[in-house]
């Protein structure tokens, strides 16, 4: 069994847990408020905004023997360039202040899991940040389109309140494919790391949904 594969499979259980996730069960029913979809975006920001400095982090981290990793991690990271900006320009579709959402604090939800990426690629692995990776670019594959035209059915906004979920429902199938190569070329013991900080990231990433206002 290719190790993507065995990576789904060891996490299933995480990933059923955040996909019952209240929030994100209502969102796909189009059953939410304009309030919370701005409360997910001002979220999503601040995770969003880190996921570039992680991946340098981590690629600071890597020998000169892990050559293949580190051209991922720089292939992931002239991706992820900017994409927290689509979040703004989401927020002020939305009628919403983006230069407060940007200089508001994070929920603690958001700021544990920023955190807890942080800490475990300095203290543990650098490789584990793979894990994180593998939660949200799956979460955002497998939701983001549905979630975007439920939530613009529901809310009648303008599809300029929708670049972030609308670009992640598409443009992650190309990043699957491209992590599932990466993370089956890792050696084992890598990939143990990964399979562990993808069960964190479920838990952390849903409690993320937890805190948004009812």
């Amino acid at each position: 069994m290719a190790f993507f594969d065995e990576l789904q499979r060891r996490t299933v259980g995480e990933r059923a847990e955040l996909l019952a996730v209240p929030a994100i069960v209502d969102a796909l029913a189009g059953r939410i408020t304009r309030a919370r979809y701005v409360a997910f975006l001002r979220q999503a920001y601040h995770h969003v905004k880190h996921t570039v400095p992680l991946l340098v982090a981590c690629a600071s981290r890597l020998g000169a023997d892990r050559a293949a990793l580190r051209a991922a991690i720089a292939h992931y990271i002239a991706e992820e360039t900017g994409h927290e900006q689509w979040i703004l320009e989401d927020l002020r579709a939305c009628g919403d202040d983006a230069e407060s959402a940007r200089r508001a604090p994070p929920a603690p939800a958001t700021e544990l899991l920023v955190a807890f990426v942080y800490d475990y690629i300095a203290r543990v692995h650098p490789a584990g940040l793979l894990g994180m990776v593998h939660v949200l670019e799956g979460t955002s594959t497998a939701l983001a389109t549905r979630a975007a035209q439920s939530i613009a059915r529901a809310l009648e906004l303008p599809s300029g309140a929708f670049t972030y979920l609308a670009s992640h429902g598409s443009l992650d199938r190309e990043h699957v494919r491209f992590f599932a190569d990466t993370v089956n070329a890792l050696p084992p013991a890598d990939q143990e790391h990964v399979v562990h900080v993808a069960s964190r990231v479920y838990r952390l990433y849903g409690d993320i949904f937890r805190e948004l206002p009812a």
